[in-house]
């Protein structure tokens, strides 16, 4: 029954590269052409397959129906949890994780310093768009037109000096972020604060969110905190390959 059903899955990825033949199916599983059939009608039977007119297979509408479900119902919150604890059981610092929604950046997870001196950041509050690491990414992987007409209608308020003054500034500072892949805050909000980010990416490799680590200067240093970038870039990626998919969940069979 397993290798039925390994067959029956080795046809997907093969019509994925675009319809084919009975014969071409076939001689992909290595299969006589009446099992490569029966694989097919049942295949075509659950709507993952269908026939065209010309014979040949492709791909089925509920193959995709099911993908685009799956992916609405997963909680990148819930995945993300659990690597975020664990990012802060090893650097002790406070940890967040963002997301973009209508024009705004709101964080959607955090994890508390062990440090006496704490952030003020809530769940579900708005960060601070122009100077905070989070949004830097999440904006940065707009299309180009989108980020551009974005850039130039907010407000830049000189929360410090190190601030983002205006529109040019800030797309300028996108493009770093877009080309690097991770993201600062080295008091741009508040002068003691630094915060440094990493992209979380999706199936299809767009940013689905950003996490970050932030500590103020009486407990870190800011080149003490961007010695953790590889840290937290192997915990974003570790989320990312569990909410794309691309990696198994720990503890479940390969």
């Amino acid at each position: 029954m397993s290798q039925t059903v390994d067959r029956a899955l080795s046809i997907l990825p093969l019509l994925a590269e675009g319809p084919a033949d009975l014969g071409q199916v076939a001689d992909r599983l290595g299969v006589h052409k009446s099992t490569a059939l029966r694989l097919l009608r049942t295949l075509h039977e659950h709507g993952l397959v269908y026939r065209q007119s010309d014979q040949r297979y492709r791909l089925g509408a509920r193959l995709f129906a099911l993908a685009q479900e799956a992916m609405e119902n997963l909680d990148i919150r819930e995945i993300a949890h659990p690597h975020l604890v664990r990012l802060n059981e090893q650097c002790g610092h406070t940890v967040h994780l963002a997301v973009y929604e209508e024009n705004e950046v709101l964080y959607i997870d955090k994890v508390e310093s062990r440090y006496p001196v704490r952030m003020y950041s809530r769940i579900g509050k708005p960060v601070a768009i122009t100077v905070a690491a989070v949004a830097k990414l999440l904006l940065a992987d707009l299309p180009e037109p989108e980020r551009r007409a974005l850039a130039e209608q907010l407000d830049y308020p000189l929360y410090t000096a190190r601030s983002t003054p205006h529109a040019e500034a800030f797309l300028k500072e996108l493009a770093t972020v877009r080309e690097q892949g991770w993201a600062t805050d080295l008091g741009g909000h508040e002068e003691s604060i630094n915060c440094v980010a990493a992209p979380v990416r999706g199936a299809d490799g767009r940013v689905a969110a950003a996490m970050s680590v932030s500590a103020p200067n009486v407990v870190v240093t800011a080149e003490e905190l961007l010695s953790l970038l590889p840290l937290v870039r192997r915990t974003a990626d570790a989320i990312s390959g569990e909410y794309s998919g691309r990696t198994p969940v720990k503890g479940t069979p390969a």
